[in-house]
């Protein structure tokens, strides 16, 4: 299958006309982007965008040769032209089938939100998924045939495509394409650094793509660390990081502080905002975790875990320290280091960077700057991904 990307927009695309925000004010040339539409082989048209003859033309091709247009979702954008000649639009309700006299054959897809879905096989057998903007499939089953290509809301919807990933309708295999891209997210740079992270990719306007090349595909990580000071935003890059996933084990390294409400009140807006399919575990024994085969772990964080690490060494006190606390400090640092090393699951870890403030006062807060600088510098070395995240933005470091 051929695919032609006319527009890859939200439906009031992007910039949206009169919006003052900063991703519309900088998404200009290929980053400006008509409502999301697709021409497949030519012969069928997956919704419309505002000048759809021109929008085909620019991109080299022409409308003459549809024989379908299907819409999967009501239009609240800008106003969409009917060009002369076009069939006229519909819907397929959900569960049916239609054979087309181009030879393609489409199934709608049930959603979790108002709108349709299109399954489409080609001639040659290649499997399409084109879902609408803030919509997810319904009732997936398990054990589903990988799809060659999926386009959907990536961005708005990263738990459609974990739960495609699920149920194995996502493949390492599969190209999965933003499109429905509106302003929440900025454009340009951070847009493909997060989408890359999702293992998804966005194209331009006008893009055409054959269906089942799959060098384009980007490579998910597989041990990232992410670093930032307080309030940073460093755990929310470490969540979304993970939010396609189908399945995530949340490793909470601080535990619970009896008669601490402010803590439980942190540890619980946490909670709320990770997706219902996460698991969590409290545990400062990291190594037997990574030891083990299982979904990818985010842990949060490794302040913490030194925090641990160093109590039970006796590392705040002076003699102790001397004696045999650095020693045994040592050892288990180096055996986390290990362990990540060794490990074959996806891996996001979140650390504090500290050395960039005000010397601590006492000896105890130096040695813990100092130890955390160490092992921030060894489990980075272990990583494929390090970020640095300042103000809610992430610098990519490696």
């Amino acid at each position: 299958m051929e695919l032609t990307l006319l527009g890859t927009g939200a439906p009031d695309g992007l910039p949206r006309h009169g919006c003052p925000c900063a991703a519309c004010a900088t998404a200009v040339g290929d980053e400006a982007r008509a409502s999301t539409a697709v021409l497949v082989d030519n012969a069928l048209l997956l919704d419309l965008t505002p000048g759809p003859a021109f929008a085909a033309a620019r991109a080299g091709h022409s409308l003459i040769g549809v024989r379908q247009v299907l819409l999967s979702h009501p239009h609240d954008g800008p106003p969409v032209e009917y060009p002369a000649g076009l069939p006229a639009p519909g819907r397929v309700p959900d569960g049916r089938e239609l054979s087309l006299i181009s030879g393609h054959r489409v199934r709608a897809v049930a959603l979790d939100a108002p709108g349709t879905g299109y399954e489409v096989t080609g001639m040659d057998g290649d499997r399409l998924l084109y879902l609408p903007p803030n919509a997810a499939p319904a009732g997936l089953a398990h054990g589903a045939q990988p799809f060659d290509i999926v386009l959907l809301d990536v961005v708005g919807r990263p738990d459609a495509l974990a739960r495609l990933r699920a149920a194995g309708a996502v493949a390492a295999t599969t190209d999965v394409l933003a499109v429905h891209l509106d302003h929440t997210v900025p454009p340009g740079p951070e847009l493909h650094r997060r989408l890359a992270a999702a293992g998804a990719r966005a194209v331009p306007d006008g893009t055409t793509l054959l269906v089942g090349e799959y060098h384009a595909v980007p490579d998910l990580p597989r041990r990232t660390l992410v670093l930032g000071g307080a309030r940073s935003g460093k755990s929310v890059e470490a969540e979304r990081r993970l939010e396609s996933s189908p399945e995530v084990l949340y490793v909470a390294t601080g535990g619970t502080r009896d008669g601490d409400v402010e803590w439980a009140e942190r540890v619980a807006l946490h909670r709320d905002r990770r997706p219902g399919s996460w698991r969590t575990t409290e545990t400062c024994d990291l190594a037997p975790l990574l030891a083990e085969e299982g979904p990818p772990l985010l842990i949060d964080c490794l302040a913490l875990w030194l925090t641990d690490a160093m109590d039970a060494a006796g590392a705040w006190d002076d003699a102790t320290w001397a004696a045999t606390g650095e020693q045994a400090l040592r050892e288990r640092v180096a055996e986390l280091v290990a362990a990540v090393r060794a490990t074959g699951r996806t891996v996001v870890a979140v650390s504090n960077e500290v050395g960039s403030g005000v010397v601590p006062a006492t000896a105890a807060g130096r040695r813990f700057r100092d130890e955390l600088g160490r092992l921030n510098a060894a489990f980075a070395d272990e990583c494929e991904h390090v970020l640095l995240v300042v103000a809610g933005q992430a610098l990519r470091l490696r």
